[in-house]
């Protein structure tokens, strides 16, 4: 098989990013370095590869079917005629962007940088074929995301109709005074929780065995380990990520306040220095605390302080967050009633980090052209 080596200049058209407008809940996906950030009613670009241009981020590659707006820390990119779309995506995450950034004080890419670099090509027929093939894993893994997002609003749900609506088995004879079930007491995070905690400033190393979750892996929910970085700083054994441990971004506009509860059990990780670990005490509901926090994103997010673009949310403000607590015996129907759905949601994770793991292991040998289509 032969390939045709190219520069990116004779493979993509290169686009600017503008400055995000206002953020709403509804609307066309917003992209920064660091993946979606939101949503806006408007959109600058669409069906195209955006490629994190500064920061901590830089290099790294995202591909959005459909319209978006691409903020001033991208740069956005679209096939030239004879080459796929989704093939040159697939192409550029096999590339160590990363590796060719400038810049003093933070690694910056360039439109200049990324037109010199040079890669080998498949013909159109076969481009289309890898993209088919790739895409299929990723098919499957969207697919998987779905299920799991469904799995988890049916957690939530349950959450609000016990909890907030107050329409637990039952309710009907219990009294309620003041909005608060008898019963039920008041506690704070900060007494609810056995660790509470920022993670470390890691040491990133890809032939490392440690792992970092960064405020990119916390969005919607959820944890995502695909854009955890290996690192091979030592870490104290508090700051290994635990199940069922809370984690919330405690750092910068935008991503400030996103909370997930870590389902996964894997050795040796951690976060890093913006992200803060709250882990559930001894005898405490850990699904319920987890819901009990992740409904309170929106609140959380306000508990920032600082300038817009270093705002810091604080271990005591989340400490200090309080709930009421219903009883031992409520408390535990409602997580013997989570636990099957928190299983299938381990189980679906298990499968996509599996899937993840043959494509990236399929991508290069597919790129390089060692393996024919």
């Amino acid at each position: 098989m032969i390939l045709t080596e190219l520069p990116l200049a004779k493979v993509l058209s290169f686009h600017n990013g503008k400055k995000p407008p206002e953020l709403v809940d509804v609307g066309y996906p917003v992209f920064g370095s660091n993946g979606k950030i939101g949503e806006a009613k408007t959109y600058n670009h669409e069906n195209a590869v955006i490629l994190g241009r500064v920061g901590a981020y830089c290099g790294s590659v995202e591909y959005c079917e459909g319209k978006f707006w691409a903020s001033d820390n991208t740069i956005v990119v679209k096939a030239l005629d004879g080459f796929d779309a989704k093939y040159l995506y697939f192409n550029l995450t096999n590339q160590p962007l990363r590796s060719y950034a400038g810049g003093a004080a933070q690694p910056l890419i360039t439109h200049s940088i990324l037109k010199s670099i040079k890669a080998g090509y498949h013909c159109y027929d076969e481009q289309q074929r890898i993209a088919d093939i790739l895409s299929a894993y990723d098919d499957l893994i969207e697919n998987n995301r779905r299920r799991i997002a469904l799995l988890e609003d049916a957690a939530r749900q349950l959450y609000k109709e016990w909890f907030v609506r107050l329409r637990f088995p039952g309710h009907e004879h219990v009294k309620v005074i003041d909005g608060v079930p008898e019963g039920w007491e008041r506690k704070t995070v900060g007494e609810l929780c056995s660790f509470l905690s920022r993670g470390i400033t890691p040491v990133y190393d890809d032939e490392a065995t440690g792992w970092i979750i960064n405020q990119k892996c916390i969005r919607e929910f959820k944890v995502n380990l695909e854009p955890a970085r290996p690192q091979s700083k030592a870490v104290p054994e508090q700051k290994l990520v635990r199940r069922f441990d809370v984690l919330v971004n405690s750092t910068g506009a935008g991503t400030l306040g996103r909370v997930a509860q870590n389902f996964h059990e894997i050795d040796n990780l951690t976060v890093d220095s913006h992200v803060t670990i709250v882990r559930p005490g001894e005898g405490v509901a850990p699904v319920w605390l987890g819901l009990s926090l992740i409904l309170k994103e929106e609140f959380i997010a306000t508990l920032g302080r600082g300038a817009t673009n270093q705002t810091e949310l604080s271990k005591d403000d989340i400490a200090a967050i309080n709930f009421n607590i219903p009883s031992s015996v409520l408390l535990r129907e409602f997580e013997n009633q989570a636990a099957s759905t928190t299983e299938m949601i381990v189980t679906l994770m298990s499968q996509n980090a599996q899937l993840a793991k043959a494509r990236d292991l399929l991508l290069p040998r597919l790129m390089s052209g060692s393996l024919a289509v």
